[in-house]
């Protein structure tokens, strides 16, 4: 595959290309070299290709969006109270761009950056970014590689970093699936299975307490693979808007998370290295980009806020470090896909009630 195209210009005036790679016959993508948006990613389904991200038309649409839609996000995702943090015994102030706190690196956000093409070929795309010393607010200066791979049925994310000072460090992905390939499909109709047992409560700007809770009881327990739709209330609902939290993954998992759609019979697996997984049901896309069409986001993570939180395993990335983390996406349909088995272990799609897309047995 490999090809480039056009995707349109920026209200500055920069032009936006998007870049292919993968197999149209079995999974392929097309990434911008605008903030290493993932803006395509095709499946094939029963019946064809299934469109199983959510994006947008041209480059324009993707100046300053507020959703993150398939961006490679950084230096820090997720939050940092008060956009402050003290590092060996200094305070540094970062941009605040919800309300008073940071999110996912603020106007500097590795997701609304030029990224540069390092190589491209029909299975890969190597982008790169370099991040002054101050950015944002952020000591040091920071070089970070990103590189997007397809092999197969799988689509890889692997970040590698250095630094010249000591600097909160956590990159993430943000794309809305909706395995259903059909918008109109909400996503809470899709099964989700995450190996977490406890997970981060927050208040009502969303920036942790500190509190690492036991899942069990809550909206928040997907140990059993089960619907994402919540039918009872809960009071972190309420403060999240809906589901909006980091679950924190347990140690010696076998993956990071499985989701699974009965309407295209298509799951996906996600492994990663990263000790959290934020969930966001995406509730604010009805506002942000009406008629886009409904999608959640799983982002492999560190946890939100952990430069203020000493309890909290730290993100900070050393001067010298290489640093690397990766995020693996893998797709299969049951019953016809040799790879299936690694999805299906994880949600268990032999167990009664998960539901039964058609010619697939339940």
């Amino acid at each position: 595959m490999g090809g480039i195209r056009g995707f349109g210009r920026l209200d500055d005036g920069r032009a936006v290309n998007a870049h292919a790679i993968g197999d149209p016959a079995q999974l392929s993508a097309e990434i911008l070299d605008l903030g290493g948006i993932l803006a395509r990613l095709r499946v094939r389904g029963a019946d064809g290709p299934v469109d199983v991200v959510l994006g947008l038309g041209d480059a324009r649409a993707y100046g300053g969006d507020p959703a993150f839609l398939g961006q490679l996000i950084g230096r820090y995702g997720n939050r940092i109270a008060g956009a402050t943090f003290e590092l060996a015994g200094r305070r540094h102030a970062l941009d605040a761009n919800e309300g008073r706190n940071h999110l996912h690196g603020g106007a500097h956000g590795f997701g609304h950056r030029p990224w540069r093409v390092e190589a491209h070929s029909g299975e890969a795309l190597v982008l790169s970014l370099r991040s002054p010393a101050g950015e944002g607010g952020y000591p040091g200066a920071l070089d970070v590689r990103a590189t997007y791979r397809v092999e197969g049925d799988v689509l890889s994310l692997v970040f590698a970093a250095r630094c010249d000072a000591a600097t909160p460090f956590n990159p993430t992905h943000h794309p809305y699936f909706n395995l259903a390939g059909d918008r109109t499909v909400p996503a809470a109709a899709q099964w989700l299975q995450v190996p977490a047992s406890h997970y981060l409560p927050v208040d009502g700007e969303l920036i942790p307490f500190g509190e690492v809770a036991p899942v069990a009881g809550t909206p928040f327990d997907f140990r059993i693979a089960r619907g994402l739709a919540i039918a009872a209330p809960h009071p972190q609902l309420e403060a999240g808007g809906g589901l909006d939290h980091c679950l924190v993954l347990d140690p010696g998992r076998g993956f990071t998370a499985a989701l699974y759609s009965p309407h295209s019979g298509l799951a996906m697996r996600i492994d990663s290295d990263a000790p959290g997984l934020q969930l966001y049901g995406g509730q604010g896309l009805a506002r942000q980009h009406p008629g886009l069409g409904d999608g959640i986001c799983l982002e492999p993570q560190d946890y939100p806020d952990a430069p203020n939180r000493p309890a909290f395993p730290p993100a900070i990335l050393a001067p010298g470090r290489d640093y690397r983390r990766s995020i693996r996406y893998r797709f299969a349909r049951p019953g016809r896909d040799r790879g299936w088995d690694e999805v299906a272990h994880a949600l268990r799609l032999d167990r009664p009630g998960l539901g039964s897309p058609s010619g697939v047995p339940a």
